[in-house]
C-alpha cells in the first residue's frame, strides 16, 4: 500500500492515549515496535494512521498456522521459461526502506519467526538461501511494527525471548473508557441523542461482556466493531434488542445454549424483553 494511497483514505483513529507520539519516537530512535491487546481495539488502524502520517509506505502480513517463509522472503516462478524470484513483503520493505507491519506475529511457526529474527537483529540484513545467497540489507528509515493478541486467544503462542528483544518499544492498547467508544463510534455512524442512549448501553453490554471473557465465563469478547456494528443496525431500523441479539448474543450460540442464554439475560436487562 502506497503513501499516496494511504493519504487518498480516510483513515479514522481517536488516539486517546497518546499512541502515535510514541510510535514517532520510537521511529526517530530507530527502535521497532510491538503493540499488545486483545482483537478489536483499534491496532491495525493506528499502524495505518501511522504510515499515513509518517508518508510511508507499508507493506503488512497477518500471520496464521498457513504463513510460510515463502509469504516473508519471495519464491521462485516460472515466467517465459525463465525461473525468477518474486521476493515477498519482507524483501520488498526491506529493500525500499518502508513500513512492515506484523500483524498477530504470535501466532506465526517457528520457522518463520527464525526468518524475521535474522531480519531484525542490530544488523537489519537477511541472507537469501532461496536465491544464491544473496545478501538483502534494509535501506535507511526501514521500521517494524508487529501486534500481538494475548495468550488467551485460539492459535496464539509466546513468542521467544530473542525475537521479544527486537521491538524493545512495547505498547499496551485496550479498549478505550466508555465515553470515548462513544465519540469512536460517533466518528463512524451519525445519530441523535436517543440512538446514543442506545449506543451507550450497548456499551455498557459489551464491557460486561468482555470482563466475563478475561476471566473466561465467557468464550468469546467484543470490539470496537460490534460497537459501531450495533448503532449501523439501529440506523437501519432494527429496534435495540433486535441489534444487540444479532450483533452480540449470535455468535455465543456456537458454544452452546448455556452460553447463548447468560448473552440474552444480560440483554434482557439492559433493552428489556421487546
Amino acid at each position: 500500500m502506497s503513501a499516496a494511497e494511504l493519504d487518498s483514505q480516510e483513515i479514522v483513529y481517536l488516539d486517546w492515549n497518546n499512541a502515535l507520539d510514541v510510535l514517532e519516537k520510537a521511529y526517530s530512535s530507530g527502535l521497532f515496535v510491538l503493540i499488545i491487546g486483545p482483537k478489536g481495539t483499534g491496532k491495525t488502524t493506528l499502524v495505518r494512521k501511522f504510515a499515513a502520517k509518517m508518508k510511508k509506505p507499508l507493506h503488512s502480513v497477518n500471520f496464521s498456522l498457513r504463513t510460510r517463509e515463502s509469504h516473508l522472503v519471495g519464491t521462485h516462478t516460472i515466467e517465459n521459461g525463465q525461473i525468477n524470484f518474486a521476493e515477498g513483503v519482507l524483501v520488498k520493505s526491506m529493500r525500499e526502506g518502508s513500513m512492515l507491519y506484523l500483524d498477530e506475529l504470535n501466532a506465526a511457526e517457528a520457522d518463520v519467526l527464525l526468518r524475521l529474527d535474522e531480519a531484525l537483529d542490530d544488523r537489519r540484513q537477511l541472507v537469501l538461501k532461496e536465491a544464491e545467497g544473496q545478501v538483502i540489507r534494509a535501506a535507511p528509515g526501514w521500521f517494524a511494527i508487529a501486534t500481538i493478541n494475548p495468550l488467551s486467544h485460539v492459535g496464539t503462542k509466546e513468542l521467544p525471548p530473542q525475537l521479544l528483544s527486537r521491538f524493545p518499544v512495547r505498547m499496551r492498547l485496550d479498549y478505550p473508557p466508555e465515553e470515548l467508544e462513544l465519540e469512536i463510534v460517533k466518528r463512524h455512524v451519525n445519530f441523535d441523542e436517543q440512538t446514543a442512549r442506545d449506543v451507550r448501553h450497548a456499551i455498557k453490554l459489551a464491557r460486561s461482556l468482555r470482563d466475563a471473557a478475561a476471566v473466561e465465563e465467557l468464550y468469546y469478547s467484543p470490539s470496537l466493531r460490534e460497537t459501531i456494528a450495533f448503532a449501523k443496525m439501529l440506523g437501519a431500523g432494527l429496534s435495540r434488542r433486535q441489534a444487540a441479539e444479532v450483533v452480540y448474543a449470535n455468535v455465543y450460540d456456537q458454544w452452546g445454549q448455556v452460553e447463548y442464554q447468560k448473552v440474552m439475560d444480560m440483554i434482557t436487562s439492559i433493552f428489556g424483553d421487546r
